[in-house]
Parts: C-alpha cells; sequence; structure tokens
C-alpha cells in the first residue's frame, strides 16, 4: 500500500543502511517521521494535502516497514537515526527543511533539532515528550501505560521472545488501545502496520532498548549544557498531563524557547484521527 501520488525509492543514507522512502510535491521541503507500531504510511492524508505547495518527504524510520534493518541497539540511538533524516534530506537535495514526528519519529525529529539546528528550520511533535521527561514522569501505577518501555528496555533475549510469540496480538494492542476511532485505522492499513511489525520485532525492541539507556545519556548531556532547540516548535499531545500528573507544556519549554504547546482531543495516531488539525499545525508553524 502506498500513498497516492507519491514516488517512491530506497535511500541509501549510511553505511549498509537505505531507507524506504515516498516523496511527493514541489516546494519547500517537509519531512514527516513516523511512529509506533507504524510506517510511513500513518502520513497519508496529511502528506496529499502538503503536497500541493511542498516537497513533501516520507521516510519508514530506520528498523521499521522496508527500511533496513541493522543489528545492536547502538544502532538506533536517536542520534543515529537523526543523521539518518539529515542524510536523507541532503540526498533529495534538500540542506535545511521542517521537520514533523509522530511518537518515536518525534522523538527522532527532537535529536534531530538538537544536534542539525542548521539543517532543521522547524519542528513539530505530535503525542510524546523527550525522552528524559518520559523516564521522569513515568511513576507509580500510572506507569502501567507505559508497560511496553519498560518490557522493551530489558536484556536483548527476552522481550524479542515474548513479543515474538504473538507479534500481532501485541502490536495490535497498541493500535486498538490508542486509536479513539478505530475506523481512522482502517483493516487493510491495519494488516500493513502488523505486517511490518512482524517483520521488524528485534529493530523496534532495540529502538526502544536504546530510548532507555543511549538516548537518555545523550539528552542528560545536552541538559547539563544548556543546549535547546533553536527552531520554532510546535507541540499536538494528548492531556497526557492530567493523567499522569505533570505539565506538559512546561515540560516542552524547557527545551523550546520558541514553542506553540496544544492540548487535542483525538487519539494518539491523530495524523489518522485528526489530519485536518495536524495540517493546520504544520502549516501554522511554517508561518512563524
Amino acid at each position: 500500500m502506498r500513498i497516492n501520488g507519491f514516488d517512491y525509492q530506497q535511500v541509501p543514507v549510511a553505511g549498509g543502511v537505505a531507507l524506504h522512502t515516498a516523496v511527493g510535491g514541489e516546494g519547500p521541503p517537509v519531512v514527516l517521521l513516523h511512529g509506533f507500531p507504524q510506517t510511513h504510511l500513518m502520513w497519508r492524508h496529511v502528506a496529499a494535502d502538503l503536497a500541493a505547495d511542498h516537497t513533501v518527504i516520507c521516510p519508514d524510520l530506520r528498523g521499521y516497514g522496508d527500511s533496513s534493518k541493522p543489528a545492536g541497539t547502538g544502532a538506533y540511538a536517536k542520534r543515529v537515526m537523526a543523521a539518518d533524516v539529515v542524510a536523507l534530506a541532503a540526498a533529495l537535495g534538500h540542506d535545511r527543511f521542517a521537520l514533523a514526528g509522530h511518537d518515536r519519529g518525534a522523538l527522532v525529529a527532537f535529536r534531530a533539532g538538537l544536534d542539525h539546528p542548521d539543517a532543521v528550520t522547524h519542528l513539530l511533535s505530535l503525542d510524546v515528550l523527550p525522552t528524559l521527561d518520559m523516564w521522569d514522569v513515568m511513576r507509580g501505577t500510572t506507569a502501567s501505560v507505559g508497560f511496553h518501555l519498560y518490557l522493551m528496555a530489558q536484556p536483548p533475549g527476552l522481550p524479542e521472545t515474548l513479543i515474538g510469540a504473538s507479534p500481532d496480538a501485541f502490536f495490535g494492542h497498541f493500535l486498538d488501545l490508542w486509536a479513539r476511532d478505530p475506523a481512522t485505522i482502517p483493516a487493510p492499513v491495519r494488516d500493513v502496520y502488523l505486517a511490518a511489525c512482524r517483520d521488524a520485532v528485534a529493530s523496534i525492541v532495540a529502538d526502544y532498548r536504546a530510548s532507555a539507556g543511549v538516548d537518555v545519556e545523550h539528552d542528560l548531556a545536552d541538559r547539563a549544557a544548556g543546549r535547546s532547540l533553536r527552531m520554532p516548535v510546535s507541540v499536538l499531545q494528548q492531556d497526557w498531563g492530567a493523567a499522569l500528573g505533570f505539565d506538559a507544556a512546561a515540560r516542552w519549554r524547557a527545551w523550546a524557547p520558541d514553542l506553540e504547546h496544544t492540548t487535542v482531543h483525538c487519539g494518539h495516531f491523530m495524523a489518522e484521527e485528526s489530519p485536518t488539525e495536524v495540517v493546520r499545525a504544520i502549516r501554522a508553524l511554517l508561518a512563524r
């Protein structure tokens, strides 16, 4: 299944790693990074709208979909995955670009903004906190909502075995639980997501394991050095703060001085559940 009107290619971005990428439209470049447990296809509605006046670039992240899946936790440090995105844009002829990410893709976008401020002109995050803050707010019984974070943080072996024993049940759980309106992810699309995850258990676990180790180390170093996102930043987020007891906007503002933070009322998969709202947020961000 593909995004209508988009061209597809495998773009080499690092030694032995290529990203499966959909490209469409003409104009200023916007890169869209998908989340878990999905592929670039989650952007199909948003991408089609933006392509009217932008070059829209939608890759599968390394380790996901039809992109390369190198072995090892270090291969999934968000610093490494962010470098993939910058290399991808450069390979397509863009040294500067706007960047939007959802869920895992938002963590990659966050790292790209910190590490490559001269390349990322604007940054949109959908429904996450930065990694360091995410771990900080997860405590007590409310942390059960993030059980998968703790499962996939375990040393190699057990998480892969447990998830691999019934991958459709595991990944399907999140598609069903996190969508306020499951009809916005129709069966053929859901099947694409499940098939992609089924073939990527080890690399998806490695991505999450990196967020419990090396990604935290990188965030801690940046916080100690006083680094922040220098570009305009917009965040769309469910009201996780009310549920888990934290101030989401304040958490983000510590990293992003030029911040527009909006609480939304759709489910987690907002690019599919509320694409008009996401497009509106992207266009407003690009106008700042």
